[in-house]
């Protein structure tokens, strides 16, 4: 999988916030007839497309992409870092972090309320 579609209110607030408090780096922002093509990425595995809403039923849907559910999950190799540099930056973490048998994580929300992980896995 290359790309995964994530609908945003805003092109530049979006950018901001998976740049800067995720650490996501900005592989494109291309002008295209009146949209932009905005594509991030955490590195490995599939970018994130920034789509800004343009209709009501897009608008809708900005924060409940997963009807509430983690849908989304940014692995780390440094759990305590990358948790630390997101609470700086004001990212709102749902639970105090927790170790399981598949790795160290903590559910946090992004800027519009998609609900993410942030996994460091158990290295088998």
């Amino acid at each position: 999988m290359g790309l995964v579609t994530l609908v945003v209110r805003d092109y530049d607030e979006a950018i901001r916030f998976y740049v800067d408090g995720l650490g996501f780096t900005l592989l494109e922002d291309l002008p295209q007839e009146g949209k932009r093509w905005v594509v991030v990425s955490a590195g490995g595995g599939a970018s994130l497309l920034l789509a800004q809403a343009s209709s009501e039923e897009e608008k809708a849907r900005v924060g409940d992409q997963t009807g509430g559910r983690v849908g989304f999950f940014l692995n780390t190799d440094d759990f305590d870092r990358d948790h630390a540099r997101m609470t700086a930056f004001g990212v709102r973490f749902l639970e105090t972090p927790r170790d399981e048998v598949y790795g160290r994580v903590a559910v946090f929300e992004d800027l519009y309320g998609n609900r993410w992980d942030l996994l460091q896995p158990t290295r088998a």
